[in-house]
């Protein structure tokens, strides 16, 4: 198959590459490269994946829609994964304005180049922010969304709603993927676990919103690819899927786990709980299980080791 991967030198973009090069895959990539977090650190994720096989990347923007329609001409996708966007609820309540231009218009983007370039299958990277701060637990796939408390969830919300109406009008499959806190070796170095590891390592104080009682649905990255590569098979006009792992994991029990895995013990600093963070995310995985056949296989404690070997290797 012919897949456009936005976002491939990204974090789970960069893994997701990987794989479908591994199954024989046609890959390009867009990426813009920006300064989110250093691009030289996604220059070293493309040199992984091109060790993976024959692999075309395009440095542009999402939002460039002469720079999407010339990719989309050339590469002629059966499939686009559209993983890139501006992420982070923190950072999106300092510049709603940018995340709003990047995840919304440049989604529509994709997907209007998509629609006239006879894409058949559009799989969109959602997030578990669009829960909010829920009433119920787990979070499932029926529940409405129409509460977001960051602008980096509405955001993920629109993405849902524009994927809806494409696939209504124009017949392009669409399926969102609402991720719940990827993490795994090459993470994002500002996310929490790759940052805490970092400085609990260099025995510097880590920043703890709270008192420790927030929890997190961590997923590890392999698991997330998983659904993916699930979801590029899965024919359907439109639908939505949660990719968790279904054990949240309090914020005082992932710095003990850190501890362990490193060895070494972390200085807390602790801060106020900051706007637009939610107090809980916890996936059911029964839609996923019964119509991807997603099933997460690794264990909080065993992810972790596995990217605290990575951290080792790497610094």
């Amino acid at each position: 198959m012919r897949i456009l991967v936005t976002g491939g030198a990204g974090f789970i973009g960069s893994h997701l590459c990987e794989r479908l090069l591994r199954h024989s895959h046609e890959v390009a990539i867009l990426d813009d490269l920006n300064s989110y977090y250093a691009p030289e650190l996604k220059r070293l994720n493309l040199e992984i994946v091109q060790d993976s096989g024959p692999v075309r990347f395009v440095e542009g923007d999402i939002c460039d829609q002469s720079v999407v329609a010339a990719l989309l001409r050339s590469h002629q996708p059966e499939a686009i994964v559209h993983l890139a966007a501006r992420a982070g609820v923190r950072p999106s309540l300092e510049d709603p304005v940018l995340y709003a231009r990047v995840n919304v218009e440049g989604t529509t983007v994709m997907l209007e180049q998509a629609r006239r370039a006879g894409v058949k299958k559009f799989i969109f990277a959602s997030s578990s922010s669009v829960y909010g701060n829920a009433n119920r637990l787990p979070f499932s796939e029926h529940d409405s969304v129409n509460l977001p408390i960051s602008p980096y969830a509405a955001t993920k919300i629109a993405g849902e709603k524009i994927c809806y109406t494409f696939a209504h009008l124009y017949g392009l499959r669409c399926v969102c993927l609402r991720f719940f806190t990827v993490y795994g070796p090459r993470q994002r170095p500002d996310l929490a676990i790759r940052k805490f590891m970092e400085r609990i390592d260099a025995g510097k104080p880590i920043p703890v919103f709270g008192d420790g009682s927030m929890s997190r649905d961590y997923t590890f990255v392999s698991d997330a690819v998983d659904g993916i590569m699930a979801a590029l098979h899965h024919d359907c006009a439109y639908d939505v899927f949660n990719l968790g792992n279904s054990s949240p994991v309090l914020l005082s029990d992932m710095i003990r786990t850190l501890e362990e895995a490193l060895g070494k013990t972390a200085m807390i600093d602790r801060q106020q709980v900051q706007p637009g963070d939610v107090e809980v995310t916890f996936a059911d995985l029964e839609k996923s299980r019964r119509i991807l056949g997603y099933n997460p296989k690794t264990s909080f404690q065993e992810g972790i080791r596995m990217m605290a070997d990575w951290h080792r290797r790497n610094t």
